[in-house]
Parts: structure tokens; sequence; C-alpha cells
């Protein structure tokens, strides 16, 4: 029986470089930035993207939102979780 290959003797790959895609910002309308900003409270089904299962904001890195669209976004969820059409914690 042979030894099992030790790390010398295995080929090393080297590991992909990952390519981050820029994802479309939700909040614009044909590509457009409306003006001004603003994300109607009332709008359950777009905010439902934008939280998570806990019922918390996700974050620009995962939506793809711009900082202006985002500080909308937070505004909005807010109002709604005033509102009572939102809830502050998930299941």
């Amino acid at each position: 029986m042979a030894p099992p290959p030790t790390k010398s003797t295995r080929a090393r790959k080297r590991a992909k470089a990952k390519t981050r895609t820029a994802k479309k910002d939700p909040i614009f309308v044909d590509g457009k930035r409306p003006r001004p900003m603003y994300v109607d409270y009332k709008d359950i089904e777009l905010l439902n993207k934008l939280i998570n299962r806990h019922g918390r904001i996700v974050g620009r890195r995962k939506t793809g939102c711009t900082a202006v669209s985002q500080h909308a976004v937070t505004k909005a969820i807010k109002r709604a979780r005033f509102m009572a059409l939102l809830p502050y914690v998930g299941d």
C-alpha cells in the first residue's frame, strides 16, 4: 500500500479571485433615481424585500442600494414599523 500524498506532492491550485457583480438598485425606476429620493412607507411589498426574516434591515452590500436610497429605505421601514405595517421583530 502506498502512503497518502504529502503536501509537497499534491498539485496546488490557486483560488480564483471572486468578482462582485454590480447589483441593480431596487429603488431606481427605469434606471433613473427618483427626485427627490423617497420610498413610500405604505409599499409593504418592496419593504419586505429589504428586511430579512428576523425583521432586520438588510445592508447595502446585499440589497445593492446606493447610500442615498438606503437612507430612504431605512426611514420608510421605520415609519412602517411605527404605523404597525411591518413588525419590529420577525418570526
